[in-house]
């Protein structure tokens, strides 16, 4: 009676254990003492450390073995594995030298427990000692060290095992072949993971799934998909396995593909097939799959899943709908560093650098620490906004943290001080990396690039390619702007058909637009529009703003005509094409043609973007548009900017009219003229900075010529030195000189 009575408490007690309720479990007990002689039952005494020991009740666990009077092998076994599940080393090891005999599963505990807890030495040391003891391994202990190998790159340590393996009999064994097939795929051994995968008379699912992520992630992709068809049963691990490879190797269409046949064949889709089919949509910029994905996912219970709801974030934030996305992170109950990082990260993939720097700060408010990825992208944010200030207090964190080792933050400091206009700082930095990527040199040369130092930039990207680093496209943009902004016509056309013939990389728009860029600027528009036409497709509607703001600088009407009906044709709310050719149009006095570009924007409802510059001072952005009246301080900067004025005019200093597109008196234009942007941003910085401070200005726009003149004479009267960031590169003034030799 008591045997069953024991027996049906031992069904009762695995069944709280796994339900993992331990109210139950705890009562259950309670219930055994009453009815039960438990000291004299050390069955049972040992179902109850085991199950106390899975509901992570680690303490009942060690008291109730402790109770026992005459504890067997199983006793010391349960409670040594409880410790070992849970990485309790000092106790884990107590127990087992304490042990009177040891056997194989002891072993095992002991092994698994250094191993699965950071102890890869000890791990390997506990191995050679059961195997000098002379006792056998068993599949258990093979893969253990086979999983420890994988993990911890050790392929020595897994050929090792390998032959022992093959020593004691064991490789037909499908659960050690699993294991085996993992560790070579992963240490790059993919043909030696082929070799163990064939020579297996049985296979199971697991092994057939282990065997495609090896291939998958060495990019054999035809042969994992061969694989893939010659199963003869497939689970859902199959079918996601197949869709995240696909994913990773840059298959995004095949990946969704797969993904709808998975679903005709009603096959259960889980987080990770989401995950990797909304990463496939977002590489693709799929919207309406995207969101045709994210209706199946509510269907399914998965839209409050955090893993579910960073991959949908981010798939929004690629295909520029980050207000769906900030929808979607807003509704998670539960957000961790990846939500936070795919949030962030998507405002600025979409140019919303402020709500980056502030859903940052919401993040530490909430506890969250950043790891690199976070802290690299919000010092980006703070880059694209020349905030030097939020971004010096980030890099000082960097340095705090230590996550400044990471490559992913240097590059983002290197290039913050870069855009920062600080790029002797950004250098510096560059030179303490112990680790440089291609990145690295990339954000270099593009500080120097659009700091407009072409011989820097050149010897930079010169020495890139003499230390092996191979440039891309993006380097090459650097390059080839530089050798415009410096009239090296001639050096950037070599450097473009580099880039084609040497390096093999395809050119996009961008590089297009340098090269309209180069021929243009330096008044070769000739040259600029034989390009144009030579070229495979059309440029886009920055190109042709390019072209079409050198015609309207250098007075080439006709091809200006030509660039802003192709401009309005492409874009014909763009308002560039309107304003430049007005512009031109208004430098040669043809005042009937700039009324009427006028009318025809008023027709088509374009506005002209405000220009406005901003200066930070004391944590605070102080924004200025041209003539502007509101700022409290307004009294105190027109009036710094009249005694300027005064004193430029004695420096001799003429306003450039041509600056001005309207048809009224020559007073009205210099009145107009006097009271830009820039102008009152620096007026501000004069007034307010400290002496020992360089003002710096940010412009959303391109200087205008006349701001450029005057600023170069503030900087000599004032004696202070002047950054000013506008649309197209920076400008340092300095003692009546700016950085870009009057060519920009």
């Amino acid at each position: 009676m008591a045997s069953s009575l024991s027996n049906h408490y031992s069904s009762l007690l695995k069944l709280c254990s796994q339900t993992q309720d331990r109210s139950h479990l705890k009562k259950l007990h309670c219930l055994i003492l009453k009815t039960l002689s438990l000291s004299a039952d050390t069955f049972l005494s040992n179902t109850l450390i085991t199950c106390y020991a899975k509901s992570d009740l680690l303490s009942y666990a060690r008291n109730l073995f402790y109770q026992i009077p005459h504890p067997n092998p199983f006793s010391w076994n349960a409670i040594l594995s409880a410790y070992s599940k849970v990485g309790c080393i000092p106790q884990m090891e107590e127990v087992f030298f304490s042990m009177p005999e040891r056997d194989g599963v002891s072993w095992n505990s002991l092994i698994s427990g250094y191993a699965g807890h950071g102890s890869r030495d000890r791990a390997v040391a506990a191995y050679c000692a059961m195997l000098r003891e002379g006792r056998t391994p068993n599949r258990i202990t093979f893969s253990t060290m086979l999983l420890l190998s994988s993990a911890c790159s050790l392929a020595s340590l897994g050929c090792q095992v390998h032959c022992q393996i093959i020593k004691f009999g064991f490789e037909s064994y499908v659960f050690v072949g699993s294991p085996l097939v993992d560790m070579y795929s992963k240490s790059g051994f993919i043909r030696e993971a082929l070799q163990v995968f064939e020579g297996m008379e049985e296979k199971n699912i697991v092994m057939y799934n282990t065997m495609m992520t090896g291939l998958l992630r060495c990019g054999m992709v035809e042969d994992s998909k061969k694989l893939f068809r010659e199963m003869a049963e497939r689970d859902s691990i199959s079918w996601t396995t197949m869709v995240t490879g696909l994913t990773k190797n840059g298959l995004d269409l095949e990946a969704i593909d797969l993904f709808r046949e998975m679903r005709a064949a009603g096959v259960g889709i889980d987080q990770f097939t989401f995950g990797s089919i909304l990463t496939a949509c977002g590489g693709l910029s799929a919207l309406e799959l995207g969101k045709q994905t994210h209706a199946y996912i509510i269907r399914t219970h998965y839209d409050d899943n955090v893993f579910v709801g960073s991959a949908l974030v981010d798939m929004y934030s690629k295909c520029r709908c980050i207000r769906h996305a900030e929808v979607v992170f807003s509704r998670l109950r539960t957000k961790n560093i990846v939500s936070w990082t795919a949030m962030l990260v998507g405002y600025g993939q979409n140019g919303c650098s402020e709500e980056a720097v502030r859903i940052f700060c919401q993040m530490q408010k909430h506890g969250v620490e950043p790891d690199d990825f976070a802290l690299g992208s919000v010092i980006s944010s703070c880059a694209n906004l020349a905030s030097l200030e939020e971004g010096t207090h980030l890099h000082c964190r960097a340095i705090v943290s230590g996550l400044i080792s990471f490559i992913t933050v240097s590059n983002a400091i290197v290039t913050l001080y870069g855009k920062c206009g600080i790029i002797e700082d950004s250098h510096r930095l560059f030179d303490e990396m112990q680790t440089r990527d291609s990145v690295s040199w990339t954000a270099l040369v593009s500080g120097y690039a659009q700091f407009g130092k072409a011989k820097e930039t050149i010897d930079l990207f010169e020495k890139m390619l003499n230390d092996g680093v191979k440039p891309d496209g993006v380097t090459f943009i650097g390059v080839l702007s530089a050798c415009s902004r410096a009239g090296l016509v001639e050096k950037g056309y070599s450097y473009y058909n580099s880039m084609i013939h040497d390096h093999h990389i395809v050119p996009i728009a961008d590089h297009y637009t340098c090269m309209i860029d180069l021929f243009s600027r330096a008044g070769r528009l000739m040259e600029a529009e034989d390009f144009i036409k030579q070229m495979p497709c059309h440029p886009d509607a920055i190109g042709w703003a390019t072209l079409l703001s050198s015609c309207r600088f250098h007075g080439e009407l006709e091809i200006g005509k030509w660039a802003a009906l192709n401009l309005i044709e492409l874009d014909p709310n763009n308002p560039a094409s309107y304003v430049l050719l007005s512009s031109l149009h208004a430098s040669r006095g043809n005042w009937d043609e700039v009324a009427k570009l006028r009318r025809g924007m008023r027709d088509r409802r374009v506005k002209k973007e405000p220009g406005c510059s901003w200066i930070k001072y004391k944590n605070k952005v102080h924004i200025f548009s041209a003539d502007d009246q509101s700022h409290p301080y307004s009294e105190r900067i027109y009036a710094e900017l009249e005694k300027l004025n005064e004193k430029m005019i004695a420096e001799g200093y003429k306003p450039d009219l041509s600056s001005v597109l309207h048809d009224v008196c020559e007073s009205e234009k210099i009145h107009m003229l006097g009271h830009h942007s820039e102008k009152l941003a620096i007026a501000f910085g004069l007034i307010f900075m400290p002496p020992e401070l360089p003002i710096r200005v940010v412009k959303n726009l391109r200087v205008c010529v006349d701001c450029h003149n005057a600023t170069k004479f503030i900087s000599k009267i004032t004696g202070r030195e002047i950054l000013v960031r506008d649309a197209i590169r920076f400008h340092k003034f300095s003692g009546g000189v700016c950085s870009c030799d009057d060519f920009w």
